[in-house]
């Protein structure tokens, strides 16, 4: 058991000065500390005198663009300068040029075994009937990748440059968030609620049969990313973040990305050790064939819908 202790005890221990201290009830220097009344400040003449010849040589001699020799020299090297580099740049690329080959020749790199490779086997090594999805999903996937990761960085800057963090500036933001739009307008609401839907479906059917014919991560991501958009147009952000927030767009690009660079990995150890994959490339033509390319077309329109949505709400509000 604890002893009482009586107030005027318990007002001389440590433990209630620093209460006082940490409630901000009172300053423990007060008192303690010897303090001394602030002397009024005199500039003496001399001091005064050569502030305004400063002032005075500033405003003639270097502030003074027109009339400064320094500067005029500087500008005549400057353009003297730009005018050879961009003489020198013009002449690199037109010597650069005549050393390309001919148009239409044969030996042009635009007809070497590369390309020939993809148009005669790409069926038979991807499995993809669209030769552009099999070439950017699987011959040349690492550069797929490479871009849907500039895509997540690129929206990671834009965030830190446009993103609010005070309260008080997102809270007045929401308060005017659809100032500068029709408000509860039943046209655009009406046929959003008709659009929309279908839009949604469609990026849907363009990202999975992105092996099978035109289409892909990219375009399916881009169609289902506007359809968010007229979707936050029509009813504001109050409605659409119920379904969509940041902390929903970082979950899934994370994924997204994550899915695609363990996919790939495996892609890209089996084909550098020259070991068979184990992952069917199905039968040309149907939905769930071509091996991962399948899995990579919605990894990608995954990356490239939030990050199209992610971008409006940045550079409309700061954030969402």
């Amino acid at each position: 058991m604890s002893k009482k202790v009586s107030d005027e005890q318990y007002q001389k221990t440590f433990s209630f000065k620093f209460r006082q201290w940490l409630d901000g009830t009172k300053d423990p220097f007060l008192d303690n500390v010897e303090m001394k009344k602030q002397e009024s400040f005199h500039e003496d003449e001399e001091t005064i005198h050569q502030r305004e010849e400063d002032k005075k040589h500033l405003t003639e001699k270097v502030y003074d663009l027109e009339h400064n020799a320094e500067v005029r020299i500087f500008r005549k090297i400057y353009r003297v300068f730009c005018v050879l580099f961009c003489t020198f740049l013009v002449l690199m690329l037109l010597v650069g040029v005549s050393y390309l080959p001919t148009f239409g020749s044969a030996d042009n790199p635009a007809n070497n075994e590369v390309a020939a490779r993809y148009i005669e086997k790409g069926l038979q090594e991807t499995g993809a009937v669209n030769i552009v999805t099999g070439m950017i999903l699987d011959y040349r996937a690492f550069d797929t990748l490479g871009e849907s990761h500039v895509l997540f960085i690129a929206t990671c800057t834009v965030l830190i440059l446009l993103r609010l963090d005070r309260k008080e500036d997102k809270i007045a933001y929401e308060a005017d968030d659809r100032s500068h739009e029709p408000k509860n307008d039943v046209i655009l609401q009406t046929v959003a609620r008709i659009l929309v839907p279908p839009i949604f479906i469609f990026g849907c059917y363009i990202i999975l049969a992105g092996h099978l014919g035109p289409g892909g991560g990219f375009s399916g991501g881009a169609v289902i990313g506007a359809g968010l958009i007229l979707y936050l147009n029509a009813f504001g952000f109050a409605k659409t973040e119920k379904f969509f927030i940041a902390k929903t767009y970082r979950r899934m690009c994370f994924g997204a990305l994550a899915c695609y660079s363990i996919a790939k990995s495996y892609s890209f150890y089996t084909g550098a050790n020259h070991i068979e994959s184990i992952i069917p490339l199905g039968t040309p033509g149907a939905i769930l064939s071509s091996g991962l390319i399948l899995l990579l077309n919605i990894c990608v329109g995954i990356v490239v819908a939030g990050t199209m949505y992610t971008f409006y709400c940045m550079f409309r509000k700061g954030g969402y």
